[in-house]
């Protein structure tokens, strides 16, 4: 059967291929420096200002028609990952979570070493005794932590050769994301959360910048680097900020209404409901430009936006995003998502 192609708009297009060049630069949680690297230099070449935080994030400006009614788009670049916790006798890693890593989907991916003099060394995240022909307990062995590890592509045979290559505890283990777009316009990535929402907040600047048209609002853009530990949007947040929202994914799963295919608003998650307001204007909006959207609450879920208020900043707040499925996993999303999400975040700031 032969594929009917879909025709994107160009900023669409242009979002995906960002995702895909932010997907390629690892950054687990506190290891940011490459990712917003990269991005300083795209918001330059769009012309729109910014500048580096302390906490190693980004926040970027773009002007709007009303003072002092400014609106926050946080949306964070770091991902899950790994440390090494201890070089094993054999000269294997044993390694500690970052985020919400889990042990059961890690398993034989591959995965590069960062040391703290940055070199780099790949390997695969093996079950220990990985070879079935030789465990008899292959199958019943629970994966955790401890009985996972990584296997270095270097001829190591003990904690002293692999100490010789510079490694040490505490250097970043970061898995292969493994992109893919497909010719229906599926897109499957680890990290899609929340690297493909950070693709879209630089698609919502392209499309101001080349458009000329000021949006009613001023916005700022919060590029995070910790967020999947719990702090990312804590700050800043500037003075006349009036109200923030985490761009982050959708979650798509059993007893939710959302795909890969809508923006998903959510009405509440494990940290309470998100502002009624706000998410009432979102639907509004949704339903009058006629864009694909759901409404759902997620149930094991926390944003940036949440630290935002956690930090005590008085502020609407919401949460939005392309709808991806297996979060924290092998992650899928599609392009009609992205549209969906892209032109919910035009329509807000673009009308009364």
């Amino acid at each position: 059967m032969d594929i009917v192609m879909k025709q994107y708009d160009a900023y669409t297009e242009y979002i995906v291929e960002q995702a895909k060049k932010l997907l390629s630069i690892n950054s687990p949680s506190g290891y940011g420096r490459e990712v917003m690297e990269y991005l300083m230099s795209e918001l330059g070449r769009i012309g729109v200002k910014a500048e580096r935080t302390r906490k190693g994030g980004i926040l970027a400006e773009i002007p709007g028609q009303k003072e002092n009614d400014a609106l926050l788009l946080e949306a964070h670049c770091d991902t899950l990952g790994a440390m090494v916790h201890e070089i094993k006798s054999n000269g294997r890693l044993k390694m500690t979570n970052i985020g919400g890593m889990q042990p059961n989907n890690a398993e034989a991916e591959n995965v590069t070493v960062v040391t703290k003099e940055g070199k780099t060394y790949e390997g695969t995240c093996q079950l220990a005794n990985a070879s079935v022909h030789v465990n008899g307990e292959y199958a019943s062995t629970k994966r955790t932590w401890d009985t996972i590890e990584v296997v270095l592509d270097e001829n190591v045979k003990s904690k002293e050769d692999t100490e010789a290559l510079g490694i040490m505890a505490g250097d970043y283990v970061c898995f292969d994301p493994r992109t893919r777009v497909t010719e229906t316009g599926y897109i499957k990535s680890r990290f899609l959360d929340d690297k493909l929402s950070a693709a879209i907040l630089l698609g919502y600047a392209k499309y101001v910048m080349d458009s000329k048209e000021m949006p009613l609002r001023k916005v700022y853009m919060h590029f995070t680097i910790f967020e999947e530990v719990g702090h990312g949007g804590s700050s800043p947040c500037p003075a006349d900020v009036t109200e923030a929202w985490s761009v982050d994914m959708g979650c798509v799963g059993e007893g939710l209404s959302c795909t890969e295919h809508e923006v998903s608003i959510c009405a509440k998650d494990s940290g309470g409901p998100y502002s009624y307001d706000v998410v009432c204007r979102m639907i509004a909006l949704a339903k009058k430009h006629n864009l694909g959207y759901a409404v759902d609450i997620y149930p094991h879920y926390c944003s940036d936006v949440e630290a935002t208020l956690q930090a005590g900043n008085d502020v609407r707040h919401g949460l939005i995003g392309p709808g991806v499925y297996a979060s924290h996993g092998y992650e899928r999303s599609h392009k009609d998502g992205v549209k969906n999400t892209f032109e919910l975040i035009k329509a807000y700031l673009g009308e009364e």
